[in-house]
């Protein structure tokens, strides 16, 4: 737990006060920092050691990538307080926001463009992890005439498998081209119980609870804040709803970043449980299910939860 004393002396830098605003808002490396604030990597650094030795945040490696993020002391009332009232008399911290919010639009833009660029090539482009093995094991026993959303569809091959027994599919995605070529190969082959939505996975455009599984497959590494994407996953099932989480297991292919787009470097075990039970899932599973044959020989995890509640029967 932060020393009270020690949380004001750190809060009283500016530096250090915008800081712990943007990193309360967004997870951010050092040269986004950089980029946003407008320093030096020595200067930011440095206050970010005395922050993090004042346990007012915390730090992940991902590959050759540091993050950084608030940590929970600063969740603590009185020093919330604190920080929202600092960044009230502070006139770079509406700078700081306004270049935060820049930030994470390059951040969705250069996936969106990747993608774009994939639409029409993408079931027969290499994707990690995405394997019939692993598709096989996400699709086992999940088959009633459900209402399903599939997150960060694609071009929604999936989906449409999916939309053969399904009441209904609703596909999202944040590529235009995806959502246009999706549709029309709907379209063209005639399946009139799928839909395909433009939209972000953080806040995709289908109503609360009006859905009975969510999936994601492949496609939570690719967002900027996946816990967000799987409280809204919570959002949109039904009381009794299932989610379904196909993702790499965490590994070190760096150029993954420039190659597919992707934010992450794969998940543990231990973080996708994290996710889901954060989220308010019950009857969490989390299992290795496949590894690709060829290098980098990425391999993927499934884990399922369960909404809580008392399921309706209509």
């Amino acid at each position: 737990m932060a020393s009270i004393l020690n949380s004001l002396r750190l809060l009283a830098d500016e530096t250090r006060l915008r800081l712990l605003l943007l990193l309360r808002e967004e997870e951010l490396s050092v040269v986004e920092l950089q980029e946003i604030l407008g320093m030096g990597q020595s200067r930011i650094s440095t206050h970010l050691g005395q922050l993090r030795r004042g346990d007012l945040i915390t730090d992940r490696r991902s590959g050759k990538n540091i993050y950084y993020a608030a940590a929970p002391a600063l969740e603590v009332p009185e020093l919330a307080a604190l920080l929202v009232a600092g960044g009230a008399e502070l006139p770079e911290a509406v700078r700081d926001g306004r270049a935060l919010k820049l930030l994470r639009k390059k951040r969705g833009d250069k996936a969106r463009e990747y993608f774009n660029q994939l639409a029409g090539k993408f079931g027969r482009t290499y994707c990690p992890g995405r394997t019939w093995e692993g598709l096989a094991h996400l699709l086992l026993g999940l088959m009633p005439e459900w209402v399903v959303v599939d997150l960060g569809a694609g071009e929604g091959t999936l989906a449409q498998l999916l939309a053969r027994r399904a009441q209904r599919v609703i596909a999202v995605d944040n590529s235009e081209k995806m959502v246009e070529f999706g549709a029309e190969l709907a379209k063209r082959h005639g399946v009139g119980n799928l839909e395909y939505r433009l939209g972000d996975m953080e806040a995709p455009p289908v109503a609360d609870g009006s859905v009975d599984l969510a999936l994601l497959s492949q496609a939570l590494h690719h967002a900027a804040n996946p816990v967000r994407v799987v409280k809204a996953a919570h959002r949109m099932l039904k009381a009794g709803g299932r989610l379904a989480v196909l993702d790499l297991l965490q590994h070190q292919f760096e150029k993954a970043r420039e190659l597919y787009a992707d934010m992450w470097l794969g998940f543990t075990e231990a973080d996708l449980y994290h996710f889901l039970e954060e989220a308010g899932f019950e009857q969490i599973e989390v299992a290795l299910v496949s590894r690709d044959e060829q290098n980098p020989q990425f391999q993927t995890l499934l884990a399922t939860g369960v909404k809580g509640g008392r399921v309706k029967r209509g």
